[in-house]
């Protein structure tokens, strides 16, 4: 409970204020986010697979709610392995989940896969389904303030 005791009126109407339109974003709260973009920036094959799991637990979670919910898998840095199509250990789960689930994609930071080219010497090719942003890190942030929810695998 709130005291008022001591406060001016115009402390009082402007705190009055504060805590009306405090209850619409409390309504806000309850409502189901727009999506969840979960980083990917290692190689780790365990750090790789929790990040597939997330989404498919995910996604089940919210439809046994009766809920969609957006997800974008985002490789960044050292983590493009999981969408390179040369280097991938999960072509199979990755594929088989993308069927299952047609609110999931995949997306390569370009930056990145720029990067390791040039150091490989080599063309990278991308799994199916995946596709290409300019920075693995700007998608996110992008999403982030579209209101998505955040998960570093």
């Amino acid at each position: 409970m709130v005291s008022f005791i001591g406060w001016s009126r115009r402390g009082l109407l402007a705190s009055t204020a504060i805590l009306a339109a405090g209850a619409p974003a409390a309504a806000k709260e309850d409502r189901l986010t727009d999506g969840v973009v979960i980083l990917i920036d290692s190689n780790e094959p365990y750090v790789m697979g929790h990040a597939i799991s997330y989404s498919a637990n995910l996604a089940k979670h919210f439809a046994d709610k009766g809920a969609r919910l957006l997800i974008e898998v985002v490789a960044n840095g050292k983590g493009i392995d999981v969408f390179r199509a040369d280097k991938t250990p999960l072509a199979g789960p990755l594929a088989t989940l993308r069927q299952s689930l047609p609110d999931l994609a995949y997306s390569m930071c370009a930056s990145s896969r720029a990067i390791a080219e040039a150091k490989e010497q080599v063309s990278i090719p991308l799994i199916p389904g995946a596709n290409l942003v300019p920075f693995g890190i700007g998608r996110v942030v992008d999403l982030q303030l579209k209101g998505w929810a955040y998960i570093h695998a």
